[in-house]
């Protein structure tokens, strides 16, 4: 029964959060666009202070990977690649886990100006689970949980980009 109810339900997740940041779209974009920045404001970077870290590529730009190993369950291992960049307003990533889990998810970061001296910074993940493991996707609740975490990262790189 649980099989053929999981052939009916959703196999894929969108999850988004947004922010005003006081500060013109160039600058809010020329430092989200680094993935070294990341560790300064995303909540999964400061997880684990021993996670060890590396960066390949030029940081900023097509193709830069930042990649993480830690002991620590809740982090495991995996790698983040900057896929496509529109200047001053999206980057796309692919974000590429190996344990505790294997998927691919995709990542992205926007900026508006929504005037001269604000900036609406907006933060999603999207993914999927294969039938039929798509059964959990109702339990995970996915928005509440990634979501949580994508808010405090604005709210902090909101506190950083203001000071």
């Amino acid at each position: 029964m649980a099989l053929v109810a999981a052939f009916f339900m959703p196999k894929e997740y969108a999850v988004e959060r947004e922010v005003i940041i006081n500060q013109p779209r160039d600058s809010v974009f020329n430092y989200v666009k680094y993935l070294k920045n990341q560790d300064n404001f995303s909540v999964w970077a400061k997880t684990d202070p021993n996670m060890k870290k590396t960066f390949t590529g030029v940081d900023g730009t097509v193709g830069a990977v930042s990649a993480w190993e830690s002991n620590d369950e809740n982090v495991g291992v995996g790698e983040q690649e900057i896929k496509k960049i529109a200047e001053g307003k999206r980057i796309d990533f692919e974000l590429r886990f190996k344990t505790p889990f294997e998927a691919t998810e995709d990542a992205y970061m926007t900026t508006e100006a929504i005037s001269a001296t604000e900036t609406k910074v907006k933060w999603g993940f999207n993914g999927g689970m294969d039938y039929p493991m798509n059964l959990m996707l109702p339990f995970l609740q996915m928005d509440k949980v990634i979501g949580k975490d994508l808010q405090t990262g604005l709210d902090n790189l909101k506190v950083i980009l203001e000071k």
